[in-house]
């Protein structure tokens, strides 16, 4: 059996909530360098931030 690099469970990864639709996203590998800045869970999260704004 091959052993990988570095792994964490799920559940021991951070997490935040999306200001537009209020649901707890968690860390992507994809954001490792980023997590700071991520505020959206997703594209389209981040294209209606107006819509809930003004709702």
């Amino acid at each position: 059996m091959r052993k990988r690099g570095k792994q964490v469970a799920k559940s021991n990864l951070p997490e935040k909530t999306c200001p537009v639709c209020d649901r707890p996203f968690t860390w992507r590998k994809k954001w490792e360098k980023v997590w700071d800045e991520v505020v959206y869970c997703s594209e389209r999260c981040r294209r209606d931030k107006k819509g809930k704004a003004s709702a």
